[in-house]
C-alpha cells in the first residue's frame, strides 16, 4: 500500500482532465484505482450514473422518411422499448422522451407508430410483456446491452445467455447485435485494466479528433458523463458490483449460435457507403469485416462489433 500511495502521488502530477488523451485518461483511471482501493467503487460509480443526464431528449433516431415514401403508404409501426427504472431516472425519464419522440415522428411523417414502453430491467422481461402480436415481423435490437447483463461467471442462472434464448422464441425476422469490442468480462485485474487502459485512450483520441473545434467544457462533460462512469466500473469493482462486463465479438458469437441463431451476411453495398462516410471525417477511423461482423475501429484498435442475426 505505501508503493501504491507514492506511485499515485506520482501520477497525479502527470494527469489532467484538460491536455493530451493520455493524461485525461489517466485523470480517470486514477481515480478508479484509488476508488478500489479505498473499496468505494460502487459509491462512486452510482454517484456518476445518477448524474449521467445526457438523454433529456432523445436523439440520433434513424430516418422514418423511406416508411413513409413506400409504395401504398407507410406500415403499421409497433416499438417496445425496455428500460429499467434506475437507468430511466439516471438518463431523466428516458422512456416517457422516446414516447414523446416517437409521437412527434409519427406526426410530422404521417407514420402510424405505436410505443409500448416497458419499465423493467431486461433479465425480467418475459414474452407476454412484451404483447407480440400474430403476423407482425419482429426484428430485436440488442444494443450496447448484453455487456450490463451478468453472466455465468456471476450468476449461476446466466441471464445473459437467457436472454438470448428468450429472445429466439420470439422467432424475430432480424436480431441486430452492438457491443464494445473489449475483453473486461472474465478477464483478471491486471489484464483488464492494460485493456482498459488501450480501449479508453482509443476513445479519447476519437474524441479529441471528432471534437476539435469544441469547447473544453463540452468534450470533459462528455468524456466525463460517457466514459468515466464505465472506467470506474471496470477497474473498481468485483462481483455482482461492476456491471460492465464486455466481451469480444467472437464470445458473443458462440452465446448467439450456442442459442440458435445464424448470421446474416453483410450488406457490401452498406458497408462501402459506411466506410466513405466515415474516411469523410478521418482517415483513421477503420472499418475492417471478420467473421461476419462490422469492428469499428480508431487507428487498427478495434471499438465496436456490428452483426445481425437470425
Amino acid at each position: 500500500m505505501d508503493d501504491f500511495d507514492k506511485l499515485i502521488e506520482i501520477a497525479r502530477a502527470k494527469v489532467y482532465v484538460r491536455g493530451q488523451p493520455i493524461r485525461r485518461l489517466g485523470f480517470y483511471m486514477v481515480q478508479g484505482l484509488l476508488a478500489r482501493k479505498l473499496s468505494k467503487g460502487t459509491d462512486i460509480y452510482r454517484v456518476l450514473k445518477t448524474i449521467l443526464r445526457l438523454v433529456k431528449e432523445p436523439s440520433g433516431f434513424l430516418s422514418l422518411e423511406r416508411l413513409a415514401a413506400r409504395p401504398g403508404g407507410a406500415p403499421h409501426v409497433r416499438i417496445t422499448g425496455i428500460d429499467d427504472l434506475v437507468s430511466e431516472y439516471a438518463r431523466g425519464e428516458g422512456l416517457g422522451a422516446v414516447g414523446r419522440q416517437f409521437a412527434m415522428i409519427s406526426e410530422k411523417f404521417n407514420i402510424p407508430i405505436e410505443f409500448n414502453g416497458v419499465p423493467d430491467f431486461a433479465q425480467n422481461v418475459t414474452r407476454d410483456m412484451l404483447h407480440v402480436r400474430p403476423g407482425e415481423a419482429l426484428a430485436v435490437n440488442l444494443a450496447m446491452l448484453l455487456h450490463l447483463i451478468p453472466d455465468e461467471s456471476v450468476d449461476v442462472n446466466n441471464p445473459r445467455d437467457g436472454i438470448l434464448r428468450m429472445v429466439k422464441s420470439l422467432s424475430p425476422k432480424v436480431v441486430t447485435l452492438i457491443e464494445q469490442e473489449s475483453n473486461t468480462n472474465t478477464t483478471p485485474f491486471y489484464h483488464r485494466f492494460v485493456e482498459s487502459l488501450e480501449y479508453y485512450l482509443a476513445m479519447f483520441e476519437l474524441i479529441d479528433d471528432y471534437s476539435r473545434f469544441r469547447s473544453d467544457v463540452h468534450r470533459i462533460n462528455m468524456e466525463k458523463n460517457c466514459l468515466a462512469v464505465d472506467m470506474v466500473n471496470v477497474v473498481a469493482c468485483e462481483g455482482n458490483e461492476r456491471v460492465k462486463r464486455h466481451e469480444l465479438f467472437n464470445k458473443w458469437k458462440f452465446r448467439l449460435t450456442s442459442a440458435g441463431f445464424s448470421q446474416y451476411p453483410l450488406s457490401t453495398f452498406f458497408n462501402c457507403e459506411i466506410k466513405k462516410v466515415l474516411g469523410s471525417h478521418s482517415k483513421h477511423y477503420t472499418l475492417p469485416e471478420k467473421d461476419g461482423a462490422l469492428l469499428f475501429g480508431w487507428k487498427g484498435r478495434n471499438l465496436i462489433s456490428a452483426s445481425a442475426w437470425h
